[in-house]
């Protein structure tokens, strides 16, 4: 039981930091960027190019988190800002262009091959009958403690208030002095960060590799759907949800139903979970979870 919370913490390290960084874009702009995935598999290779010239692992994934985070103000401002004049539809269909433009320019300059981190060894650490690599537990760590800074952030500051007026009303929040371009541009700026730094240390575990964004396709936009898309929090809930569901499904012993000793799904049903609970999501609560506040955005 201690080792699916484990890898229930896992799994929602790798998907909290991009979905909540989708789902505060999305309150400002109001389309669903899809290229937003894979800004995650550029801060993972950039993250893997620093650390491979000799930056310190911290600093690298800093540096890459700071590098995505001016690529994804440079996709905003070359391409999408121009986008969104002709509807969110037609921004959206742009967003998955670009996605594959990265994706293309990646696998030019890196190649197909994944290319894994060097890491010192280390003995894994013991939970009960759970083990986790000081690695996973630092990315963990890092994580929750981003997630309370950007809750502290958005309910305690003048920053956070602003963003959530221009979220709620843009006509009326402009209309107050607030400049809503440069909020726009700090958001975006942030949110590239947010998928870079994310990016990065999932790489640390699977590599950094051109379907790294992709994978993360599916289970961040569930998750950013089911905590209601434009509700930052509500997607840190539903990245968790997507999480606890995803464990579920490969370490439940389901042989009871088969009349069988042992029986497990396998890892490709994963992927099963995320569109399972997603469409669920889409006929009882298409507003997701905490549509109260959705609706209000």
């Amino acid at each position: 039981m201690i080792q699916i919370l484990v890898d229930t913490l896992l799994r929602f390290s790798d998907l909290a930091l991009v979905a909540l960084g989708l789902s505060t874009v999305y309150g400002l702009v109001k389309f669903p960027n899809i290229a937003h995935v894979q800004y995650a598999m550029v801060g993972a290779y950039l993250t893997y190019a620093l650390h491979a010239q000799g930056a310190p692992l911290p600093l690298a994934l800093a540096l890459a988190a700071l590098g995505t985070g001016l690529v994804t103000l440079v996709f905003h401002l070359l391409v999408f800002r121009r986008l969104l004049r002709a509807g969110p539809a037609i921004t959206m269909i742009g967003s998955l262009a670009l996605s594959m433009l990265v994706i293309a320019t990646c696998l030019g300059v890196a190649g197909s091959f994944p290319m894994m981190f060097t890491l010192p060894l280390a003995e894994p650490l013991l939970l009960g009958d759970a083990r986790i690599t000081w690695t996973q537990l630092v990315s963990v760590a890092v994580t929750l403690a981003i997630l309370a800074a950007f809750a502290a952030l958005l309910f305690y500051t003048r920053a956070g208030r602003a963003m959530r007026a221009l979220a709620c009303n843009p006509a009326l929040a402009d209309a107050s002095g607030l400049n809503a371009t440069r909020i726009t541009l700090q958001v975006t700026f942030a949110s590239g960060m947010l998928a870079g730094l994310g990016g990065g240390m999932l790489a640390l575990s699977t590599g950094a590799h051109v379907n790294l964004g992709t994978d993360l396709l599916l289970p961040v936009f569930a998750a950013a759907i089911l905590g209601g898309l434009g509700n930052p929090l509500g997607a840190v809930a539903g990245a968790f949800l997507i999480a606890l569901s995803e464990t579920l499904v490969t370490n439940l012993n389901f042989g009871f139903l088969l009349g069988r000793p042992v029986a497990f799904l396998p890892v490709a049903y994963i992927g099963a979970a995320s569109f399972l609970i997603l469409l669920l999501a889409l006929l009882f609560k298409p507003y997701g979870l905490f549509d109260r506040e959705v609706r209000r955005v």
